[in-house]
């Protein structure tokens, strides 16, 4: 989930990771004492990515996410924390602690984001269970509230071979054998092409995810940008279009996947997205749309500062206090 062109349509560049059999290439230091049962999952969901650097203190001061329950770091990767991930992971134990205290107390969570746009881990030749048992050993260690999948394997996936859903799938099961549902929150950011039906996905792509392991999934933070759609409440909400028709909110519903899973992704400014940028008030418009159909999922940008308090304001409309 970065700034740069991910149409799904296009997909030739080559492989940015060597192939990694097992386990994540660097080891992550697990040298912190466990912390369990970390965080029930917020309904609606009001989510912000942090992937640029901040300050010495990684995130800013709670005030600056009033409006949010859920703040990304991004990202955690084949190659280890990277960017706000592993700034986060290189605090002190007493900084971590007192950060982590301050944003529970202002009812914000901190999870890690996995992979990004750049991780290729089906491709890559990652195994899945190893993986993800690394990954959840992060969330522990770090005494973090989750993990978002934001699995971007555009390769693997439309090869349509099955392989990328099947990787997905026991990856998302491996983590909940750590990280149990109820104590931890669990979510993926697909694409929103990826929840519609499409010959360019033979496989099924997340809907296919969806029925294997969606009854795990806490919520899905779906990327309605970079395809050339989304860019106003119709395309947003009810007819997609374009390359991609019937990926719409209210259309991914009616393709089975649960409409209060169904959290709107959208870019900060237009310079976090290729395309798909909606501003926050006018976005705000289309919230309460939704939420007048009966949508009561929630909001995720991409990304801090881009979106901070003053965004998610407005993107909320008159729906959410």
């Amino acid at each position: 989930m970065f700034s740069f062109t991910r149409m799904i349509s296009s997909v030739s560049a080559a492989l940015a990771l060597a192939s990694v059999s097992s386990v994540l290439a660097v080891p992550i230091n697990t040298n912190v004492t466990p912390l369990v049962a970390r965080a029930t999952a917020p309904s609606p969901a009001f989510v912000v990515y942090t992937d640029k650097f901040v300050s010495a203190d990684v995130l800013p001061p709670a005030a600056q996410l009033a409006g949010y329950n859920v703040v990304a770091l991004s990202f955690l990767t084949l190659n280890g924390a990277l960017d706000q991930a592993g700034a986060y992971a290189a605090l002190t134990a007493d900084a971590r602690a007192a950060k982590k205290a301050e944003y529970t107390a202002a009812g914000i969570n901190i999870i890690v984001s996995a992979f990004g746009e750049t991780d290729k881990p089906t491709t890559a030749g990652a195994d899945p269970t190893a993986t993800a048992n690394t990954m959840a050993q992060f969330v522990l260690a770090n005494q973090l509230d989750g993990i978002d999948v934001d699995y971007e394997d555009l390769d693997a996936m439309n090869k349509g071979d099955g392989a990328a859903e099947t990787w997905v799938s026991t990856f998302t099961t491996t983590l909940r054998q750590t990280l149990p549902q109820g104590q931890f929150i669990l979510t993926h950011a697909p694409l929103a092409p990826w929840l519609s039906p499409n010959a360019q996905f033979a496989a099924g792509a997340y809907l296919t995810v969806n029925k294997n392991v969606g009854a795990l999934i806490d919520w899905y933070n779906i990327q309605f940008y970079n395809q050339g759609l989304y860019t106003d409440c119709t395309g947003l909400l009810t007819t997609s279009g374009g390359a991609f028709p019937g990926s719409s909110v209210f259309e991914i519903q009616a393709n089975g996947v649960d409409l209060n899973k169904l959290v709107i992704g959208k870019p900060g400014t237009a310079a976090d997205a290729t395309n798909g940028f909606i501003d926050p008030t006018t976005l705000g418009t289309c919230i309460d749309q939704a939420k007048a159909k009966g949508w009561n999922a929630g909001v995720m940008a991409f990304q801090f500062p881009d979106a901070d308090t003053t965004w998610i304001k407005a993107a909320k409309g008159t729906s959410f206090a």
